[in-house]
């Protein structure tokens, strides 16, 4: 193993982080370099942002402090451009300039307010705990005056927020707006429980509602109608950096990066990539981007670059779902069990069980990052049985 290899990892996200920490604690001793790059010295748990969106004070887990003793450099800065050629990663626009031996893509996914016109202009985000204060900020003036905020969006992200909202505001109208059954990926019963509590909280829920355009105070749907919208919260679909596409990286139509069976690029294996900016595919189908899909891929990446690192074989990458966990409020939350293609199986949690489970969820990336520098820690659920064990399609 060369004692001079350096290793970037781009993005200081749930997958960035596992990575890079996994990483060091596998190749400590040994003179390898790891340099972690992310705009914000502050880590976001996006697990817990429609929490912040709602008014609750979140604990403020800084990115040095969660490398400490790791060897990890820590370099606060956004990637703005990356030449595969040179082996090179420019920082904010030429501020500096880093060489890499191997690049580790980790610059997740963030919400696309592109597609419809208006979002980027007046609608509000989850993606970091500033715009989900702004937002929590204007929703306490909204709820003061008895208005009415809108989520567009009823995937997992969407109820979440809209649940929270209206528990933490109970004068505020909160109403969803999704062109599918909120939880339609869930069985029968956890999405009939999911939708009685935002019967109970009062949330106002329109299906089968296109939303057209987002205009300051009113969302417009296809046809015409209007809805009044004194705050939008936008969790519908999402998008990735362009930046892989700009530098030549092989990637697919929505500018995931593709990836071969050990999640490196196929353009590119010096330049591996993780969670929502790769574009995986397992014999029973493609990965969506979660957090739970995620953390495997770090897991899998990091002990992957170790391997290679020391000339040993590396054995595909398997992942199978295990669960939809969804919180409901801080009192209520379903949790749906799943097959390793993300289908409904039988088994469900309701009520304050799902509450624990779903806590324990959200709360375990940190404390694996923690355990991760002194244990190999796993973070994988399931690999997806016999589903995973057949080659890919």
């Amino acid at each position: 193993m060369r004692s001079d290899h350096h290793v970037v990892v781009l993005g200081g996200g749930y997958t960035g982080m596992l990575a890079a920490i996994r990483l060091a604690h596998r190749t400590r001793r040994t003179g390898v370099r790891i340099t972690l790059v992310n705009p914000s010295a502050r880590f976001t748990e996006r697990l817990r942002m429609h929490q912040t969106a709602a008014g609750q004070e979140l604990a403020d887990h800084r990115i040095p402090d969660l490398l400490a003793g790791t060897g990890i450099t820590f370099v606060q800065g956004g990637a703005t451009r990356i030449d595969p050629d040179d082996r090179t990663v420019t920082i904010d626009g030429g501020a500096a300039r880093l060489e890499y031996d191997t690049l580790v893509y980790a610059l997740g996914s963030a919400a696309d307010t592109g597609r419809v016109p208006g979002a980027g202009d007046h609608a509000f985000t989850l993606d970091d705990p500033r715009t989900a204060a702004r937002f929590a900020a204007r929703v306490r003036e909204v709820a003061a005056a008895g208005g009415t905020v809108t989520v567009c969006g009823g995937g997992l992200t969407g109820v979440e927020a809209a649940a929270e909202l209206a528990e933490a505001h109970p004068g505020l109208n909160v109403t969803l707006i999704s062109l599918d059954e909120p939880g339609a990926m869930m069985g029968a019963k956890a999405r009939a429980h999911l939708r009685r509590a935002l019967d109970r909280l009062g949330v106002t829920i329109r299906v089968g509602a296109r939303v057209a355009k987002v205009l300051p105070e009113a969302v417009e749907l296809e046809g015409g109608e209007m809805i009044a919208s004194d705050a939008c919260l936008w969790t519908a679909g999402v998008t990735v950096s362009p930046l892989a596409a700009e530098a030549g990286i092989a990637v697919d139509e929505g500018g995931l990066i593709l990836v071969d069976p050990t999640l490196r690029s196929v353009s590119h294996p010096d330049i591996h990539a993780v969670g929502d900016a790769a574009a995986i595919r397992m014999a029973w189908g493609r990965i969506h981007g979660t957090c739970q899909s995620g953390l495997p891929t770090a897991q899998y990446t990091a002990d992957t670059i170790a391997r290679l690192l020391r000339g040993r074989p590396v054995r595909p990458f398997r992942f199978g779902y295990f669960h939809q966990p969804v919180s409901l409020g801080r009192r209520d939350a379903v949790i749906q069990f799943t097959r390793a293609d993300d289908t409904p199986r039988r088994a469900y949690l309701r009520g304050r069980a799902a509450v624990l489970y779903k806590e324990t969820v959200s709360g375990s990336p940190v404390k694996a990052y923690r355990l991760s520098k002194r244990v190999n820690v796993t973070a994988t659920l399931s690999k997806g049985g016999r589903a995973t064990r057949r080659p890919a399609a």
